[in-house]
């Protein structure tokens, strides 16, 4: 009998987050250019709950396209500029309690910015009050620096980065798993920290 608990191959789980991603990123679009269009035809009477739908539509835009990144597939030969990726962490702070200092010069590789946005999503588990994210790169390497008024620490949760934590992980918190997967693909190992006043992550 097959176990059903035994957990899907990276490689399929990024296939099928590329699928969603890709399916829902259209008719999301299509939604917020709706409601733009609803907006500018009623000026400035447009109502209360057009604007907390346009709102709505361009947070969950923002998120699918930090998502895509993050949980989808990136080929070996895929790259993504400095202007896109500060613009889509702008996009996302805009709709959350985090924002984010993008300080790496150039275009970087796709498969880079992928272990980055898991572990911004790691971050975020530790700043639930807010924060800020900086992001730099030296020698090959990656450092991820928040800064906020207080933490929200989970030793055994941030284990998980190092394949020795305890329990099942939540749906919330699947990125944990996947960039201890990812970094040992590439021989790589987080280092984390996480103090009063914010957290690091380093690989």
């Amino acid at each position: 009998m097959a176990d059903d608990s035994a957990p899907l191959p990276v490689d399929l789980a990024a296939l099928v987050g590329s699928r969603l991603c890709h399916d829902l990123i259209s008719p999301l679009g299509a939604i917020g250019n709706g409601v733009e269009l609803l907006m500018m035809s009623s000026g400035a009477c447009a109502s209360p709950e057009l604007q907390l739908i346009g709102e709505s539509a361009a947070a969950a835009n923002a998120k699918l396209k930090f998502f895509r990144v993050a949980f989808g597939q990136a080929g070996a030969e895929q790259r993504l500029g400095r202007p896109e990726i500060v613009a889509l962490l702008a996009d996302l702070a805009r709709s959350g309690r985090l924002s984010y200092d993008w300080q790496a010069e150039g275009d970087q590789a796709r498969r880079e910015v992928k272990l980055v946005f898991l572990a911004l999503l790691c971050l975020e588990t530790a700043l639930p009050w807010g924060g800020t994210i900086a992001i730099t790169s030296a020698g090959g390497g990656w450092t991820m620096q928040a800064s906020a008024r207080r933490s929200k620490p989970d030793p055994e949760l941030w284990a998980h980065l190092e394949g020795t934590g305890g329990g099942a992980l939540a749906p919330a918190q699947v990125q944990f798993a996947l960039l201890a997967i990812e970094l040992a693909r590439t021989g790589r190992k987080a280092r984390w920290e996480i103090l009063e006043t914010g957290a690091a992550i380093g690989f």
